[in-house]
């Protein structure tokens, strides 16, 4: 039996019901993964984590090389006992993050060398240097390094698209550890000819699982859908495909119909510190003075911890008083949101309903609900 294996259960129209097996659990798609930086969800404990349903998180390999180091996690067991998260983990390659340094990094055909945002020290990254990284912190799906570059520039893109193409060889070949899954990455800006071309050169590598990157990063929400319907063409039907930053309720329904298996992103969780709650129907601004006295919860059709045991009113109040445990409540909310939205998403797809099940949802959310609730 092999320690990764991707089956098709249903499809409705582009959008797939799947089941994903690793070493550490199955993963039931469409699914959402929250994002745990630094081997930590924000605020919340890894329990909490699961009680709203996540299966899969993610945690970041820039970070968690600058602080612990992946040395001492590995000391440590590895990812799954250093943070206590029994289920599957991914971690990402770094590429993002350094893409995000701008001023702190020089890129060239072997590798990126950047300073870090902590102390300023100097570090060198290659697609060699990436792979023993991820496979000292023991995660079970890991990415390929790839160059993330400014979606409108055709010149770079192309050029970091090569790199990418490069790079994912590499990493290939560095690979050693047969116990984790390694996708490569498709980049090409919003050029409808650099992402066809970088969605068959990845797939033709022979990766178990693909991931789309370079999306979500200043192109807008047209262009982004358009490179997803044409990747998602391209892209083989028998390996996972991920879309790697997205995830508000409706980037997730609309990536879920064009054919995408896993998402990730800091949003809800962001969202929550930032006193703004996640609903089907629309963002709610927890702080707004008319949920003083309200004694609702913050969705009434929401089943989570939180929903079934405080009201707006206790909400508002800690996050005037600065609890803490505003965040915590707040992220318990909005990551059931997403998790249940996946699994219903799923479920639509199982009966043949996924059309009907967008278009509703589509009819009924407003991205900038105002706070009356």
């Amino acid at each position: 039996m092999t320690s990764f294996h991707f089956q098709q259960i249903a499809r409705d129209g582009r959008a797939r019901a799947a089941t994903f097996r690793t070493p550490h659990g199955e993963i039931l798609t469409p699914a959402f993964a929250p994002v745990g930086t630094q081997a930590s969800v924000k605020a919340m404990t890894p329990e909490q984590v699961s009680a709203v349903g996540a299966s899969l998180l993610l945690a970041n390999t820039y970070h968690l090389y600058l602080r612990p180091g992946e040395k001492i996690v590995a000391e440590c067991g590895g990812l799954h006992r250093f943070m206590a998260w029994p289920g599957p983990i991914l971690t990402d390659s770094g590429g993002f993050q350094v893409f995000s340094l701008s001023d702190r990094r020089q890129v060239d055909d072997d590798g990126v060398t950047f300073r870090s945002h902590l102390d300023g020290s100097s570090h060198r990254f290659t697609p060699e240097k990436v792979i023993a990284i991820q496979e000292a912190l023991g995660a079970d799906i890991i990415m390929a390094f790839d160059e993330c570059a400014a979606p409108y520039d055709r010149n770079y893109s192309e050029k970091a698209m090569e790199r990418t193409h490069a790079w994912a060889e590499r990493c290939l070949a560095a690979k050693r550890r047969s116990d984790q899954a390694l996708f490569g990455i498709v980049q090409g800006g919003i050029f409808p000819d650099l992402r066809a071309r970088s969605s068959e050169t990845i797939a033709d590598l022979g990766f178990p699982g693909i991931a789309i990157g370079g999306l979500s990063v200043g192109e807008t929400k047209t262009e982004m859908l358009a490179m997803i319907d044409l990747v998602t063409e391209v892209l083989p039907e028998d390996r996972p495909r991920y879309l790697m930053g997205v995830g508000s309720p409706e980037d997730l329904v609309e990536g879920v119909v064009r054919g995408i298996d896993l998402f990730d992103c800091v949003l809800p969780t962001r969202m929550a510190r930032n006193q703004a709650a996640l609903t089907r129907h629309g963002r709610i601004n927890l702080r707004n003075a008319g949920f003083a006295s309200d004694e609702r919860p913050i969705d009434p059709d929401c089943d989570c911890y939180t929903c079934r045991t405080f009201t707006r009113a206790y909400l508002r109040h800690l996050i005037v008083a600065k609890e803490m445990l505003a965040a915590t409540l707040t992220s318990i909310h909005n990551l059931r949101v997403l998790v249940s939205l996946m699994s219903d998403l799923r479920q639509a797809i199982l009966e043949g309903r996924a059309d009907t099940f967008a278009s509703d949802f589509r009819r009924n959310y407003r991205k900038h609900r105002s706070g009356e609730g």
